[in-house]
């Protein structure tokens, strides 16, 4: 069995921590990670994007050729984890002598671990694996954009003894919604906003069904929510400055000032000075 460790940190730490690990090729595109691995520690890839300060993607598609056993280091503030598995099988444990539980495919597992023992992730040898994991970092969730979602998600997910975990049914709506993730064709700025209102989605879609289980209808948030992403795909296609032209405007704030008031979509200052240069 070969042993991995993380050290705490963001993405760029993580990729790099594998890369040196799994002897890979770590390139860098749009804050997009791409981590391509054949070796003879394994073949396959590892991707993912921060899409702010709060919501992280990371994507295995990898066959090790060796059992691993994958150490990640924990602190107060350790990210949510929501885990989908896809093929093979993500086992985890909180520390080495903990209870292991299996996250199989299809289902979905949740691990938030605040104490000071390690959770760890196994993987079997010779065996295709393929899940994704949406990080929610919990840190400065009160002052973040749509600061009501990530503190109902940080006191939602939590356990007295610092390690929680759920291990269950992956939800169909979740599904869909990774799909769309990974099929969007944007490019750039757009591209990640998009991303970003797709993973938002996904997370208030877990919030409500462990809060409310399958009693509250959801729909009419999944609703505004896909106008939002209809709208934004549609607006990625127009001409910036047909835009500014046909509304007779073209002072520098006015086209994230649209989406804002159009489309309810509201950016940070460093997306709207992307958008408008």
């Amino acid at each position: 069995m070969k042993k991995l460790y993380l050290n705490t940190g963001g993405i760029n730490t993580i990729f790099n921590d594998l890369k040196d690990s799994l002897n890979g090729t770590l390139t860098l595109e749009n804050n997009q990670y791409n981590l391509k691995v054949k070796s003879k520690n394994a073949n396959g890839t590892i991707s993912g994007i921060t899409l702010n300060k709060q919501i992280s993607y990371i994507q295995f598609d990898i066959v090790f050729n060796e059992d691993i056993e994958l150490s990640m280091e924990s602190f107060a503030n350790s990210p949510i984890l929501f885990t989908y598995c896809f093929e093979g099988n993500v086992t985890h444990s909180f520390g080495i002598n903990g209870e292991r539980k299996t996250i199989k495919p299809n289902q979905t597992g949740i691990i938030r671990n605040t104490s000071n023992i390690n959770s760890v992730l196994y993987f079997e040898g010779y065996k295709h694996i393929q899940f994704a994991m949406i990080c929610n970092n919990t840190y400065h969730a009160a002052v973040s954009e749509n600061s009501k979602l990530f503190l109902d998600l940080k006191n939602r997910f939590v356990s007295k003894s610092g390690n929680y975990i759920y291990v269950g049914q992956q939800n169909s709506k979740v599904t869909e919604k990774i799909k769309e993730f990974n099929a969007l064709p944007q490019k750039g700025i757009v591209k990640n906003l998009l991303k970003y209102r797709i993973l938002e989605n996904i997370l208030q879609i877990e919030l409500d069904q462990h809060i409310y289980g399958y009693r509250k209808n959801i729909q009419p948030i999944l609703s505004l929510a896909n106008r939002q992403i209809v709208e934004l795909k549609r607006v990625s296609n127009f001409n910036v400055l047909e835009i500014f032209s046909g509304a007779g405007l073209s002072g520098r704030n006015y086209f994230p000032r649209l989406l804002k008031e159009k489309y309810h979509l509201s950016f940070n200052k460093s997306y709207n000075q992307k958008l408008v240069s």
